[in-house]
């Protein structure tokens, strides 16, 4: 083909040489002044040969593409080219047309070339044609091969797919011309995997083999090379296809072990999860749909097993209670299947897998067991201490321990019942089913060991006791009434009607019966006997003037065993009425208010309480007001001053008190005036010392001492009963060492002694106070 382009431009080139020389000599003679008279316009035209080169010529540069000619034939014609590639790919000869190209072509990039071909004036290079545009084409040549899109793909396709399932199409594209034949026709061939896979012209590749099998290898490197029609191929006309193959459910689960064993304590709760079986599934975890159950007839009523759908992993739980002391083991055979596998894919492994499980269950101290999930008893109200019922719990062990009872005190608040250590349940009080009906009691069943200790097992049980209704409450009205009527009511009229209930349980063959106590009325009571009666005027005209208001007993009676009567009080009250019977005006009726006597008796007690405590406030100020009498510090005791069982260890006993103290104030304080006899406090068994009320920069006066010692002395002197108890000490034994001797009044009997006690007036302002009632006549000590 190639050689049969190039004869073709070959002729063309030499039959426009032979127009370009016939052309050439007419200009010639239309020069001739002959033929100056008959003026011809000649027409004028561009004359080279359609322009084609081939592309990548082996040959050297430069590569002639074609002669452009016009018929202007001058010699002083100049042919030149102008366009974007004129002058650096291609260049024309001045004086012949002839074009060259200085460089090799590819068509691949540029296909072919826009000129403009001009034809100027040498000397002046003004165009003496117009210019021309013209292409020069770039044929073809098949110099590309095939080259993919990418040189790595990417495929998956299900396992265990039929021959021919598609997997990828893959395309590979060839530069070169589509319009020249098989210059672009692509073939495609595997290179390597064609065991497993092929692939078609179009670039298809499909499955070859039906037995892939994910679990036997997971993944397939397919290389495919691409080829032109004359076989031209190159390093990137081939690709590598990496096919994974996509799990499906083909495999049976399989069992880990043959068998499984576990220890379980009895005592588990129901739905516990107490051990897990594990199998083995080559499929993706998405195609994991293990199924385990147990085998027919063994235990499976009393285990179940649950898929964990995260781990593929059977847990088994217990449906019911177990029981050390009934079973000490279980035994079964379980399964594993998957329902979700297509069966019409092959499998090496068997639909159904089996395993053993053997489950042994360890004692456990158990609490008791009540032999009922709740108990009900039924009491009849108004009965004391009788049998209501009893419960029973026994010690699920071996040991067989005694078991407690007892009643929660949150369930029975009231304390109305007490169970004995048999179970037996009595009621305390009586019980009044208008009040509670129902009584629900939570029983505690203590286990207890050889000692009668609780172990600390212990579990509950409700009990419900329903009080039954007796007929131990009499009918009453219905509601509140208050008839009125006129006091000119004609005889007959109809003043009310009532109805009775009853608190008790009132049965549909109640019956209640109503008459009046006393016939000695204006009114008569007639019986419905459909529980309720009629209120009548008996005679009419009433005078309202003598009785604004009648008060009507009425006996009502129920059919009840036994039967009750009650007596109940209506309140007519007599009105004035016009002419149409209609109320003008009408007393207000004064009901009367009742108090009970267990309400008088705590209104008592209440009144009682507040007068007794205002007693007591109001001799305790008595008391404070007769000791501030004494002084205006007569409770103020020195803080040394305290209560003993022993005396003291006379001056050299610096532990009791502080010696510094008394002399701190020697030279201090007047001597406040004396108390009269008939301003001393009762006598009394012991002085306290109440918060100081003055400052403590105050200096205190020797008189609250004097007022005290005064007082206990007095006490001496006139308790003959026993030895005297000092405020201030109890005196069991004399100090010694002691310069002062004893200061008690225990060796007295009287105010007159024959000890001297003027040395006291040396021990300064302290002992002042005691010089003087010791030391002076009683003569000076009352005008003191």
């Amino acid at each position: 083909m190639h050689v049969l382009l190039m004869l073709l431009a070959a002729v063309g080139t030499c039959l426009g040489l032979l127009v370009a020389t016939a052309t050439s000599t007419s200009p010639a003679q239309l020069d001739t002044p002959s033929i100056l008279p008959t003026l011809r316009r000649q027409k004028r035209d561009w004359i080279w040969n359609q322009m084609h080169i081939d592309e990548e010529k082996n040959t050297s540069l430069p590569h002639y593409v074609g002669k452009i000619k016009s018929s202007v034939n001058r010699k002083n014609a100049k042919y030149l080219l102008k366009g974007e590639s004129a002058d650096k790919i291609f260049r024309v000869k001045e004086d012949t047309g002839d074009v060259f190209a200085f460089e090799r072509l590819d068509r691949e990039k540029i296909s072919e070339y826009q000129l403009v071909a001009l034809v100027v004036d040498k000397n002046t290079n003004k165009d003496l044609e117009s210019p021309s545009s013209f292409t020069i084409k770039v044929h073809d040549v098949n110099d590309n091969w095939p080259v993919f899109t990418h040189r790595f793909f990417n495929a998956s396709v299900p396992e265990m797919s039929a021959v021919g399932t598609s997997v990828i199409r893959l395309t590979a594209v060839d530069a070169d011309d589509p319009t020249v034949a098989d210059h672009t026709s692509v073939m495609y061939q595997v290179l390597k995997g064609d065991k497993y896979f092929d692939i078609d012209k179009t670039g298809h590749i499909f499955t070859t083999n039906k037995n892939l099998d994910r679990e036997t290898q997971a993944r397939y490197e397919v290389v495919v090379e691409a080829r032109d029609a004359q076989g031209l191929h190159g390093e990137s006309g081939t690709a590598t296809v990496l096919i994974t193959l996509q799990d499906i459910n083909d495999n049976f689960p399989i069992f880990s072990q043959t068998k499984y064993t576990f220890a379980v304590p009895e005592d588990i709760r129901v739905g516990s999860p107490l051990g897990s079986l594990f199998v083995e599934d080559p499929d993706e975890p998405q195609n994991r749909m293990t199924k385990y159950s147990i085998v027919q007839g063994e235990y499976r009523d009393t285990f179940t097993i649950e898929t964990d759908p995260t781990r593929n992993e059977g847990i088994i739980k217990p449906m019911k209670p177990l029981d050390y002391e009934r079973i000490q083991q279980y035994s079964f055979t379980i399964e594993a299947t998957d329902p979700t596998i297509n069966l019409r894919y092959p499998s090496g492994s068997s639909a159904r897998n089996t395993a053993r499980v053997i489950i042994n269950i360890t004692d456990v101290d158990e609490p008791p067991t009540f032999q009922q999930p709740f108990y009900h008893f039924q009491l009849r109200e108004n009965l004391k201490k009788p049998l209501i019922g009893s419960v029973l719990a026994v010690d699920p062990d071996a040991a067989r321990r005694s078991i407690g009872y007892s009643i929660r005190r949150t369930s029975d608040k009231g304390q109305f019942f007490r169970i004995t250590r048999k179970g037996n349940i009595y009621n305390e009080k009586e019980l009044d089913r208008e009040i509670y009906p129902w009584y629900n009691l939570t029983v505690e069943a203590k286990e207890l060991d050889s000692s009668e200790t609780p172990t600390g097992k212990e579990s509950i049980v409700q009990v419900y006791i329903e009080v039954l209704d007796e007929n131990d409450n009499a009918p009453e009205f219905a509601q509140p009434y208050n008839p009125k009527v006129c006091e000119n009511a004609a005889q007959g009229k109809l003043v009310v009607q009532i109805s009775a209930t009853d608190k008790d349980i009132m049965p549909r063959y109640m019956r209640f019966k109503f008459s009046l106590s006393t016939e000695d009325s204006n009114f008569t009571l007639t019986d419905n006997h459909d529980n309720t009666a009629n209120i009548t005027v008996k005679y009419g005209q009433f005078d309202r003037e003598r009785t604004k208001v009648h008060h009507l007993p009425v006996l009502i009676s129920d059919n009840g065993r036994p039967s009750l009567t009650s007596t109940n009080t209506l309140a007519v009250t007599v009105c004035k009425c016009n002419e149409h019977g209609e109320f003008t005006f009408c007393e207000e009726v004064a009901y009367q208010v009742g108090v009970s006597i267990q309400a008088l008796v705590a209104i008592f007690l209440c009144i009682l309480t507040i007068t007794v405590i205002t007693l007591l406030i109001f001799l305790r100020r008595r008391l404070r007001k007769q000791a501030r009498a004494h002084g205006k510090s007569v409770p103020e005791i020195h803080e040394q001053l305290v209560t003993y069982d022993e005396e003291g260890g006379g001056e050299m006993d610096t532990t009791s008190y502080d010696v510094s103290v008394l002399n701190s104030v020697r030279h201090g304080g007047a001597k406040p005036p004396r108390p009269g006899l008939d301003t001393r406090p009762s006598i009394y068994a012991q002085a306290q010392k109440p918060p100081r009320r003055t400052p403590p920069t105050v200096h205190r006066g020797p008189g609250d001492m004097a007022a005290v010692i005064e007082v206990k002395k007095d006490e001496a002197d006139h308790d003959g009963g026993g030895p005297p108890y000092d405020t201030l000490h109890i005196y069991g034994y004399e100090g010694s060492e002691s310069i002062a001797e004893s200061l008690s009044s225990l060796g007295t009997d009287s105010s007159d002694s024959d000890v001297d006690y003027d040395f006291l007036s040396d021990w300064g302002p302290r002992f002042k106070m005691l010089a003087e009632l010791y030391g002076s006549d009683p003569q000076e000590e009352l005008e003191y």
